[in-house]
């Protein structure tokens, strides 16, 4: 628990309607993601969700696409606009890390367009030869 919330990875106890709110709505990478695709990430990812103990509302949110044993990709981490600031969103990234643990996968990756600052705190670093990486993306 860290000062009035707790960070879960009980995949029963996330809001699935906020998040899709938070994320289709609010972010620049998952804005207009339909409800059916969330529903679809959720399922097929390791979720971690920050509640407020006094009530049970969810806060913030983070999911990771991963095989716990080689790769994984951190993404939609998200904390709401009355909470942000608060160190919560550094907390849950610490919490996903804890969770992959020190046997799991070698590489944790991620992508952000501005919030370097708190991921570099966390040992994350920008990728030595980006050339070698390549995506695939649909139209």
């Amino acid at each position: 628990m860290l000062d009035g919330y707790e960070i879960s990875s009980d995949p029963a106890r996330l809001d699935t309607a906020l998040v899709h709110r938070w994320l289709s709505r609010d972010t620049y990478w998952a804005l207009g993601r339909s409800r059916e695709q969330q529903e679809r990430a959720i399922a097929g990812s390791l979720n971690f969700g920050v509640y407020a103990v006094a009530d049970g509302a969810q806060v913030a949110y983070a999911r990771v696409i991963t095989d716990r044993a080689t790769f994984a990709w951190l993404c939609d981490v998200y904390v709401a606009p009355p909470v942000r600031g608060s160190g919560l969103g550094t907390r849950l990234v610490e919490a996903v890390c804890a969770e992959l643990g020190p046997d799991g996968p070698r590489r944790v990756m991620l992508a952000t367009h501005d919030a370097h600052g708190v991921y570099a705190k966390l040992g994350f670093t920008p990728l030595d030869t980006p050339e070698h990486y390549m995506a695939r993306v649909a139209p």
